[in-house]
């Protein structure tokens, strides 16, 4: 009788400290997590994104045409999945979001928070993993028209904190509080007026950091994972573990911005700054592409950039999931057509990993 009692962890004489510890063993995760250097899913097994970024939803509803710029339908996942992708980040727009600084309410506000959902909800019945990344934002009455050098004290705290309240049930999603910034590390993590500008005369603008989008999407109720970048464009993660912000739940991920010609794109800088946090924590690339600048349409650097993630279980985000007819878009039709070498090569590369 004694040992059954055990087991509901009431039997006289179980010290607390040991019920403590059966009830947290106890605990269930049911969803993506964190445990060590690795990125988990609900069955505990390792997680490593190979997948695309889906942009539009950063500019077409500021620019008062949509929410999305192509489909968002189920077709255009199939597509998706037809590369074997199985994470997906999603742009947002702090002015969308919130239904501020005057977006047509067709593309904003609650509408915009719906289509994002629901877009979410999609992704995930195609067994996708969604990031939500705030990218572009903008002090007081300046409308988010493009993504500045640091999230803004005015209103991204409040993005933060209704994103994480939408999401605060769903834990297969990542919730990245910003995508790149130009502050100093301190900074980044602290907030405070620094390096970050806005508009034709760059004006200077009090930034929140990290530390207070952690502490805000945890008291909202979100326990999920959270990405947070690097410096320098993200592709800078030399001081991420000196500066990571504080998490009660233990459930942040690292997050570089990794392309051909940026300042960290060779193996040796790799190996040097990146292979260290991978280490301690998991870490991905949330964008990365042939070349930052979309000058190059090639796969030379795309293969190294993947390659070594690959070898060093880091996963990726391939830039950018659009028709756009750039070197930097992976497709020429929403049917999933690969655009040119770069897209060709990443679509096999995905169709390798399988």
């Amino acid at each position: 009788m004694c040992a059954a009692l055990l087991l509901l962890s009431i039997c006289v004489g179980l010290p607390a400290a040991a019920r403590a510890g059966a009830d947290k063993r106890a605990k269930v995760v049911r969803g993506l997590h964190v445990k060590g250097n690795r990125l988990l899913d609900a069955r505990n097994r390792v997680v490593r994104f190979h997948g695309v970024n889906r942009s539009g939803t950063e500019y077409a509803c500021i620019q008062g045409w949509g929410i999305f710029d192509g489909p968002n339908n189920a077709a255009s996942v199939r597509a998706m999945a037809s590369w074997h992708v199985n994470a997906v980040r999603i742009p947002i727009n702090e002015d969308c979001w919130l239904g501020i600084n005057g977006v047509k309410p067709a593309y904003s506000g609650r509408n915009y928070r719906r289509a994002i959902v629901n877009y979410v909800r999609l992704l995930r019945r195609f067994g996708m993993y969604p990031e939500l990344s705030l990218m572009w934002g903008a002090p007081g009455t300046s409308r988010a028209t493009y993504q500045p050098g640091a999230p803004d004290k005015d209103h991204s705290p409040a993005l933060w904190k209704s994103l994480a309240a939408t999401f605060k049930h769903n834990r297969n999603v990542v919730l990245a509080p910003w995508g790149e910034t130009v502050v100093n590390a301190n900074c980044f993590l602290r907030g405070g007026v620094c390096e970050a500008t806005y508009g034709p005369n760059d004006k200077p603008y009090a930034t929140a950091g990290m530390q207070q989008a952690v502490t805000m999407m945890r008291r909202a109720g979100y326990k999920g994972v959270i990405a947070i970048p690097g410096v320098d464009y993200a592709n800078n993660l030399s001081k991420w573990l000196s500066h990571k912000p504080r998490d009660p739940v233990r459930q942040l991920i690292a997050e570089a911005h990794v392309y051909g010609k940026n300042t960290c794109s060779s193996v040796s800088c790799f190996n040097r700054t990146l292979a260290p946090v991978a280490r301690r924590v998991p870490l991905i690339f949330g964008e990365t592409g042939e070349s930052y600048d979309d000058s190059d349409c090639g796969s030379s650097a795309i293969s190294t950039i993947m390659n070594w993630a690959d070898s060093h279980g880091v996963g990726y985000e391939a830039w950018t999931w659009d028709t756009w007819g750039t070197c930097g878009a992976l497709i020429s039709s929403y049917s999933g057509t690969p655009n040119g070498a770069y897209g060709a090569w990443v679509r096999a590369h995905y169709a390798s990993l399988r």
